[in-house]
């Protein structure tokens, strides 16, 4: 199973860096007019997205190198270790990993109602920009 868990994290890793290479080479409309908090939370929660999509992946690679413990991707690539097999790391980036995954969740949970909340109660069109192909 954690195995298993490696392989999802690297993976989304990897979605991560295309997703962002494919924004730098095709940037998405622009906001919709939102009040000048509105704008601020959005882009607040957007990078601190990517952000963390990056740090909690690397995070947990970083804490099994720091372990010695081997990260492959589904047993098909075996990834280098990080950093040198050190307690210190190893604690340090289990704490850092743990927090690091409950607040991609929280902010997660939080974009998620704030597309429903533009979307049934102010009746806006930020939903459906969401969406492929609308």
């Amino acid at each position: 199973m954690l195995a298993r868990h490696k392989s999802i994290g690297i993976t989304i890793l990897g979605l991560a860096a295309l997703r962002l290479l494919w924004r730098r080479l095709s940037p998405g409309p622009g906001l919709p007019p939102l009040k000048a908090y509105e704008r601020v939370l959005a882009y607040f929660t957007h990078h601190a997205l990517y952000l963390l999509l990056f740090l909690t992946p690397l995070a947990g690679w970083l804490m099994s190198s720091a372990k010695h413990y081997p990260v492959s991707w589904f047993g098909i690539l075996q990834l280098p270790d990080l950093v040198q097999p050190n307690e210190a790391t190893y604690g340090l980036m289990k704490e850092a990993h743990g927090l690091l995954a409950y607040s991609i969740a929280a902010l997660a949970i939080l974009h998620a109602a704030a597309a429903l909340w533009h979307h049934f109660i102010k009746k806006d069109d930020v939903l459906k920009r969401m969406l492929p192909f609308t």
